[in-house]
C-alpha cells in the first residue's frame, strides 16, 4: 500500500487516486533516472585489473624483475595474493608480500620474480579484496622468448564462489531479510497500531526478525575469511583468519553491527514488556517519543554498517551515497517490514484497527518516494550509462528489480482500494462486534451468579471459555468482512513480490557495477590479445619493370600474439603462380613504437613461400610491410595496416 485511505467508502474519485499516485512515480523514476545516465560520469565499484606489466599474452625477449599488476581502485592484498608459475607449476616469484607501487591515483602492486628464469610461459594468478568488500580475482599468462605448453590450469572459479560462497550468500540475504523485518515490524507497532504491543503474532514476528539478523551476522563473520581467501569450509574457525578479518573494514562493520544487535534486543524488551503494558495516556505518549528516537537511531546505526562496507562506501560521492544508501534501507524496512506486520496482523489477531491499515498506507506511501528518490541516485552511480543498463548483467538485473517495484505500487494501489473498504465497513462490524459482546456479557453475569454460589472454581473454568469463544466469534465476524479478506490477499500478493524484489536486490549487492564491468571490458581490450584468428591479407605490387605487377596472398596463422606462421602466395595478373627472386616482410606498431621487426621468407615452390617463429608481442594496429623483387633493379614494397592479436 502506497497511499492513504479516506475515513469513509471509496468514492470514484478516490478510487482513482491510487492509480494516479502510481503513475506519477512511474513518471518521475523514468525522467530523473534518464537524466542522470545522460550526465554520467566515471566511477568504479568493484575493483578491475587495468592493466599488467607484462601484458596478458605479451611475449618478452628476456625475463622481467618483476610483475605488477594495476587495479581501477584500492584493494586489499594477503601475502599470498599475486602468485606467478612456470611451465612446470612452480613458484617463479620469490614468495615475497606484494609490494606498494602506487604513484598518484595509480594502484599499482608488483612481485619480484626469481633469476634465471627459463624460456616459455608463465601464470599470473592473483586475488585480492575490492574496496567495497567484495573479492575479485583472475589469471593470465606471458612468455618468456617463446610460448611454450604449461602444466598450470587456469582457476575456473571466481572468488567468493563454491559452498563458501553460497552460504555467504544465504547469509547475506537472511540479514537483510532480518533487518527488514525487525525494523519494519517495531516502527508498524509505535506509529500504527500501538496495542499491537501486547499481541503474540507481533512480537513473535519482530522478535525472529532479531533473531535472524543475528545469526546472519555472526555466520557472516565467520565466513568471511573463507569467502575472500581459501574458499575452503573447514578453515571457517580458523581464529587467525577470524583475526584478520576483524582488523578489515567489512569485519569492523560486522561486529558494530553485533554491538547494535545487542543496544536493539533491549529495545524489543521494553517495546512488548513495559510499553506494550502502559496504559496511561501521557506516559505512553512520553514512552512512544523515547522509543521512536532510539529506535531511529539503532535502525540507522544497523543500516550504516551496510552502507560502511559495500558498494556505497566506494565509487563517486561516497560522502553523499552513504547517507542516501541509509535512507534507502530504512524506507526498504518501513515499507515492506510494516507489510509483514500487517500481513501478520491480518491474519493472525482478530482486532486490528482499520486506523491502523490507514496509518500504514501514508506511511508506506512516504517509504515508496524516498524508495524511488535513493533508488535512481543509486542506479546512476552503480550504472551511469544505458549501454551498461542493457548490456552488463548489473544493469538488467537493475532493470528486474525495477520492474518488481513497479508490480508492487501497482498491487498496493489495489490495496489501498480495500482498505477503503475496510474503514467503510468496520463500522457495521463494530456494531455487531459490540452486540455479541453485550449479550455474551449479560449471559456470563446471569451464568457466573449460580456458578459461584456453587462452585467458584467452575465459575473461574468458565469464564475463560467463554472468553475464548467471544474471541473466536470476534474473529469470526471479522473475517467475515469482505473489505478485510480482501485487504489480506492484496497484502499476501505485495509480500511475496516483496520476496523476490529482496532476493534481486540482495544478489545485486554482490554483483559487479555496470560501470566498472564496462571499465574493465575497456581495458581488457587494450591490455589483452583480440583473439581474431587467422589474418588473411591481399596486397597488390608493381615493381615497375617487366612482368612487374602482381597481387601478394598472405595468411598469418594463427593470428595473435606469441608465435606465428606465415604463407605468401604470389600470383600474377591471371592469377596464376608468380616466380620471383626474392620476398622480404616487416612488422612495425607504431603506437608502441615496436619494429620494424623483420622476417625471411623461404620458398617452398613456385609463388608460395613461408616463414616460421615470427613473433608477436602485444596485439595492436601493425603495420605490414611486404618488399617483392621481379628482376635485379626492379622492387617495391606494399605496406597494409592490420589488427593482429
Amino acid at each position: 500500500m502506497t497511499a492513504t485511505a479516506p475515513p469513509s467508502g471509496p468514492s470514484p474519485s478516490a478510487l482513482r487516486r491510487p492509480l494516479t499516485a502510481a503513475g506519477l512515480l512511474t513518471a518521475l523514476f523514468g525522467a530523473v533516472f534518464g537524466l542522470l545516465l545522460a550526465v554520467a560520469a566515471p566511477a568504479s565499484a568493484h575493483a578491475a585489473l587495468t592493466g599488467s606489466d607484462p601484458q596478458d599474452g605479451a611475449v618478452v625477449a628476456t625475463a622481467p624483475q618483476q610483475v605488477t599488476l594495476t587495479f581501477s581502485e584500492q584493494v586489499a592484498l594477503g601475502s599470498d595474493s599475486i602468485r606467478v608459475l612456470d611451465p612446470s607449476g612452480k613458484r617463479a616469484d620469490t614468495d615475497a608480500a606484494p609490494r606498494d607501487l602506487h604513484s598518484g591515483a595509480t594502484v599499482k602492486y608488483g612481485v619480484a620474480l626469481r633469476g634465471g628464469l627459463p624460456d616459455g610461459t608463465y601464470t599470473v594468478a592473483w586475488q585480492a579484496v575490492s574496496a567495497d568488500s567484495h573479492p575479485v580475482s583472475g589469471a593470465f599468462t606471458f612468455s618468456i622468448g617463446a610460448p611454450s605448453e604449461t602444466t598450470v590450469a587456469l582457476p575456473g572459479n571466481e572468488a567468493g564462489g563454491g559452498l563458501v560462497g553460497t552460504l555467504y550468500d544465504i547469509a547475506r540475504y537472511a540479514a537483510y531479510a532480518g533487518f527488514i523485518v525487525l525494523a519494519g515490524g517495531a516502527a508498524f507497532v509505535l506509529a500504527c497500531w500501538q496495542r499491537g504491543g501486547g499481541a503474540r503474532p507481533l512480537q513473535r514476528l519482530v522478535v525472529r526478525g532479531w533473531m535472524t539478523l543475528t545469526a546472519a551476522t555472526i555466520a557472516m563473520l565467520l565466513l568471511r575469511s573463507s569467502y575472500t581467501g581459501s574458499g575452503k569450509l573447514g578453515d571457517v574457525l580458523d581464529l587467525d583468519g577470524l583475526k584478520a578479518v576483524l582488523d578489515t573494514k567489512p569485519g569492523a562493520a560486522l561486529v558494530s553491527r553485533l554491538l547494535l544487535l545487542g543496544a536493539s534486543a533491549l529495545f524489543v524488551a521494553v517495546l512488548f514488556g513495559t510499553y506494550a503494558k502502559r496504559e496511561d495516556p501521557r506516559e505512553k505518549k512520553d514512552l512512544t517519543f523515547g522509543l521512536a528516537i532510539g529506535g531511529a537511531v539503532i535502525a540507522a546505526g544497523i543500516a550504516g554498517t551496510w552502507a560502511l562496507a559495500e558498494h556505497a562506501s566506494t565509487g563517486v560521492q561516497p560522502g553523499i551515497a552513504m547517507p542516501v544508501d541509509v535512507l534507502h534501507l530504512l524506507a526498504v524496512a518501513a515499507w515492506l517490514g510494516g507489510l509483514a506486520a500487517l500481513l501478520t496482523a491480518l491474519y493472525r489477531t482478530p482486532d486490528l484497527p482499520s486506523e491502523a491499515v490507514r496509518r500504514f498506507s501514508a506511511i508506506a506511501f512516504v517509504s515508496v518516494v524516498v524508495l524511488v528518490a535513493t533508488g535512481i541516485y543509486q542506479s546512476w552511480r552503480q550504472v551511469g550509462t544505458w549501454s551498461a543498463l542493457t548490456g552488463t548483467g548489473y544493469g538488467q538485473l537493475l532493470l528486474v528489480k525495477v520492474g518488481l517495484v513497479a508490480v508492487l505500487v501497482g498491487i498496493a494501489s489495489m490495496s489501498r482500494r480495500w482498505t477503503g473498504r475496510l474503514a467503510a465497513g468496520s463500522d457495521a462490524s463494530a456494531e455487531v462486534t459490540a452486540e455479541a459482546d453485550e449479550e455474551t456479557e449479560a449471559d456470563e453475569e446471569t451464568e457466573a451468579g449460580a456458578e459461584t454460589a456453587e462452585n467458584p472454581e467452575r465459575a473461574a473454568q468458565l469464564a475463560r471459555q467463554r472468553a475464548a469463544v467471544a474471541t473466536a466469534e470476534k474473529k469470526r465476524i471479522r473475517d467475515a468482512d469482505p473489505g478485510r479478506s480482501g485487504l489480506r490477499r492484496s497484502v499476501l500478493a505485495e509480500v511475496g513480490v516483496a520476496v523476490a524484489l529482496l532476493a534481486v536486490t540482495t544478489i545485486l549487492t554482490s554483483t559487479e557495477p555496470g560501470r566498472t564491468e564496462e571499465e574493465a571490458a575497456r581495458s581488457s581490450v587494450a591490455a589483452a590479445p583480440a583473439q581474431s584468428g587467422p589474418v588473411n591479407l591481399s596486397l597488390p605490387f608493381d615493381t615497375g619493370g617487366e612482368n612487374g605487377k602482381g597481387t601478394v596472398r598472405m595468411d598469418i596463422d594463427p593470428g595473435h600474439t606469441g608465435a606465428n606462421v606465415i604463407h605468401l602466395w604470389i600470383e600474377d595478373p591471371g592469377k596464376k603462380a608468380m616466380d620471383v627472386p626474392e620476398v622480404k616482410l616487416a612488422f612495425t606498431l607504431k603506437s608502441k613504437d615496436i619494429g620494424p621487426l623483420p622476417a625471411v621468407p623461404v620458398r617452398l615452390t613456385e609463388g608460395h613461400w613461408t616463414a616460421t617463429g615470427l613473433q608477436i608481442p602485444i596485439a595492436g594496429d601493425w603495420d605490414v610491410a611486404v618488399t617483392v623483387r621481379t628482376s635485379d633493379i626492379d622492387q617495391t614494397t606494399v605496406t597494409k595496416n592490420w589488427k593482429i592479436g
